[in-house]
This record gives structure tokens, C-alpha cells and sequence, in this order.
């Protein structure tokens, strides 16, 4: 009887064990599956960064766990890095993949291979007086207004929008593009508030954290601040420039993520918005 109740046991523990084997979420298979190693920033929120756990998090690490979901082949470790380390790392082969929330540049053009698919986007806008706010509601009506732009670095890339900007309203108002020496001005909102200039061109993130939360360092002028988006800047993965096949691979899973609406679910977590909505080219 003992003999038989032993027997009983040891035949359930087997079913049971076969059946966890059987429903649990199967793994990708070790042999053949190339480890991508993936770099990304740990502190730019909500795009890239480590959480409170100290697991990587973010927007443009979520897409990109979910793209090494659909793609067997290979798994993908993800490290946070400095963003030097990310750009040399890149460079010498040390990471396949680098996400920073990176616009693209003619620099980066040449120095990494680029996705045909971005991977999110900058909502960029403008910054201005709110009693300017019956004047100001689109960046035409600043151009038409003043166009006093707070000067921007010609290193950086919101130099280019500008000068785009202008491009494409020739013959009308145009907004002022003066070249900065510094990249970062530190007093753009009080200049801002002071008449010196009529509008700070700024991220919607940055205006969020540092003039709307409470805790910003602008906070107190929240209700004499105001913004409007302008556009949304796709960012982009990059990639190291031998990785033309997993580049594709990248491609293909991202066409996928999107048709079956992860993207602007995950858009919706990180930013209250799908980010998408506002890329007009």
C-alpha cells in the first residue's frame, strides 16, 4: 500500500512538472541565438533610463524589448551607458545598438547605420508669455508677432528646424535664427519673461519638468508661461554601421509593433500621448 501511494506521488510530481514545461511562455532556443549588445541612456525620462529597481526602462527600451520578442534570432542585453560611451561603444563594435532619443544628423548619417523606421519622437514647440497668448498660437503667428527667438547653438539640432522653418515660408514672416555660443542658455524662460526675447523654442518634456511640475525650477512662473507644440522630431535607434542585417531585422519587427498598435500603446504609457500624432513628414 506505502509502495503505491509513493508511486502515486511520484507520477503526479511528473504530470504536474510536464504540464508548468508545457504552458509556461517558451524561451528563445540558446543555440543559434546571437546576443545583441544594446546601449541606452539611464537617466533620459521617459525615453531611455533605469528605474527604481535598477532595470532598464523607458519608452524607446519597451519598443526595443519588444522588437527582440519577435525576433528569435537573436536576444538583446541591455546596458546604460553615458551617451560618449554609447557613441564610441557604437563606433568600435561594442554595442550593436545605441538609443538616446537621437534626432537625426548628417553626422550621424555617416558614422552609424540608420533605420528607415524611427523609434519615437521629440515633441518640440514654443515657450512664451502668457499674456502674449491672444497673439501667439502657432509658430506662424509668432513669426508674425516678433519672430525674437531666444538664440540657439548652431550644434544643435533644433538650429536645423528653424532654419527649415524659414525655408519653407519664404516670402512670409520669419522667425529670427541667431547663432548662440553656448548650446544650453540657462536664463532662456526668464529672458522670455523679461521682453528680451519673445519665445523659447523648447522641448514639451523639458517645459513640463521644469516649468509645469512642482518641484521644477520655473515652477513659480507656470502661470506666466505658456506652450504651444510645434512638431514631433522622430528619434531614431542607431546602429553600428557592419549591422545591415539586423538593421532590417529591426525594420520588419518595427512595422509589425506598430500595425498592432504596441507603439502607441506604449506612447500612451510613457507620455499621456501618442508622440507619433504630431510628426507631420
Amino acid at each position: 500500500m506505502k509502495k503505491s501511494i509513493k508511486l502515486m506521488i511520484v507520477l503526479t510530481v511528473i504530470v504536474l512538472g510536464l504540464t508548468c514545461n508545457v504552458s509556461a511562455k517558451p524561451k528563445k532556443a540558446k543555440s543559434n541565438v546571437r546576443v545583441i549588445q544594446l546601449a541606452h541612456t539611464p537617466t533620459n525620462v521617459p525615453y531611455g533610463y533605469l528605474n527604481d529597481k535598477g532595470q532598464s526602462d523607458g519608452f524607446e527600451v519597451s519598443v526595443l524589448k519588444a522588437v527582440d520578442e519577435l525576433l528569435p534570432q537573436y536576444e538583446f542585453k541591455f546596458n546604460a551607458v553615458s551617451d560618449d560611451e554609447l557613441l564610441i561603444g557604437l563606433e568600435t563594435g561594442k554595442y550593436q545598438i545605441g538609443t538616446k532619443g537621437a534626432w537625426l544628423t548628417e553626422e550621424r548619417k555617416k558614422k552609424f547605420a540608420i533605420p528607415s523606421e524611427p523609434i519615437a519622437a521629440s515633441i518640440i514647440g514654443l515657450a512664451y508669455r502668457t499674456s502674449d497668448a491672444d497673439k501667439i498660437t502657432d509658430m506662424d503667428s509668432f513669426a508674425a508677432y516678433s519672430g525674437k527667438l531666444i538664440p540657439i547653438s548652431p550644434l544643435s539640432a533644433q538650429y536645423s528646424v528653424i532654419e527649415d522653418y524659414n525655408k519653407m515660408h519664404e516670402g512670409k514672416p520669419q522667425i529670427k535664427l541667431i547663432p548662440s555660443d553656448v548650446f544650453d542658455i540657462a536664463d532662456s524662460y526668464l529672458w522670455v519673461l523679461e521682453g528680451r526675447y519673445d519665445g523659447y523654442l523648447v522641448l514639451k518634456l523639458s517645459f513640463e519638468k521644469n516649468v509645469l511640475k512642482e518641484k521644477g525650477p520655473y515652477h513659480k512662473f507656470a502661470d506666466q508661461l505658456s506652450y504651444v507644440p510645434y512638431k514631433g522630431i522622430p528619434t531614431w535607434p542607431l546602429f553600428n554601421k557592419a549591422e545591415t542585417q539586423l538593421v532590417k531585422d529591426y525594420e520588419n519587427a518595427i512595422k509589425i509593433l506598430k500595425d498592432n498598435g504596441t507603439i502607441e500603446q506604449l506612447s500612451l504609457k510613457y507620455f499621456g500621448e501618442n508622440v507619433f500624432d504630431f510628426v507631420t513628414e
